[in-house]
Formats: C-alpha cells, structure tokens, sequence
C-alpha cells in the first residue's frame, strides 16, 4: 500500500485540511500506517497534481489561508481500483525479532531489559485500542456500513496487540 491509498481512504468520506488529516492519521491510519507530517503534505501535493484529490483556498483573517482537500471522481476511481486489486500479506520486518534471534550472544539481562519495554509498549497500545472500542463501538452490529469497516482495523489492533503482550510475556518467563 502506498502512503497515497491511506490519504484517499481518509479523505473519501470528507474533506479536511493538511492539518486535520495529518491529525486524523494520528488517531486512526496511523495505527497501521504510519507517516510523518511532513510525508502527508508531500502526499497531499502530488496527489493534487495527479488530479486524485483537490483543494479549495479557505481565506482567514489573521492567519494564512488554508487548503481544504477532497478527493475527485479520478481520485475515487483510483481508490476502487487498488482495492479492489489482491495484495499479499505483509512480511513482518521487526528489529526486536531480529535481536531475540541473535539474543544469544547479548546479556540475557539486556534482552530482558528490551523484552520488558516492548511488553509495556503494547500493553499501553492496547488500552488506547480498548479504549477506543468502548467509545465509539459499542454495539457493532448497529454500527452504520462505513464504521462496521472502520471497526474491523480497530478489531486486528486488539488482536494484535494482544497477541504481541501475550508473547512478550511468555519469552520473558522463558527467559528468566
């Protein structure tokens, strides 16, 4: 998937400035796909000059103008087409993976030390997720179309963030 795909699908439902797209990615892409600010403005301004997306000049007083994005048909149409493509599963690139595979010749101290600070990591992760899932998803199957699907992304994040505390603590009991 490409950053471009990511910006349409958030930007398919309503319109929104850089600012508040870049915003929006923090609390929902992001989770999956993560990109720097400065990457999203980049995005946004070579997807305008694809013809994907388009921007209205917003005048402020006191403050510079803003640019208000939606996506156009073509941009629409682009989106359908790569979903609508098969894609492979992700092959998992992970440095901590890399180091627990490597972890012999280290003090088992230090991996420890990591394995306990990824613990916490995805121990936080998944209370943000619960947390979200208690407050905007209460009762799935009443959802509307458009949150059912948003719904499912946030479903994968507790899996996997369930999955990745649960290992992280059965390697520190190995391990200890």
């Amino acid at each position: 998937m490409a950053l471009a795909h990511a910006i349409l699908a958030s930007l398919v439902d309503r319109s929104c400035t850089g600012y508040d797209l870049a915003k929006q990615f923090d609390g929902s892409v992001g989770f999956f796909w993560s990109a720097s600010h400065q990457q999203i403005y980049r995005e946004l301004s070579k997807l305008e000059a694809q013809g994907w997306i388009a921007s209205e000049t917003i005048p402020q007083q006191g403050r510079p103008d803003k640019k208000l994005y939606h996506v156009t048909e073509h941009g629409k149409h682009q989106l359908l087409d790569w979903i609508a493509q098969p894609c492979e599963p992700t092959p998992i690139k992970d440095d901590l993976l890399v180091k627990i595979f490597g972890g012999y010749v280290a003090q088992k101290q230090t991996i420890l030390e990591e394995l306990e600070r990824h613990r916490q990591a995805h121990e936080e992760k998944l209370s943000t997720y619960k947390l979200l899932d208690q407050q905007y998803f209460q009762n799935p199957q009443q959802l509307p179309e458009q949150a059912k699907f948003q719904y499912l992304t946030l479903l994968n994040g507790i899996s996997s963030e369930t999955s990745w505390l649960a290992w992280c603590e059965q390697a520190i009991r190995l391990l200890s």
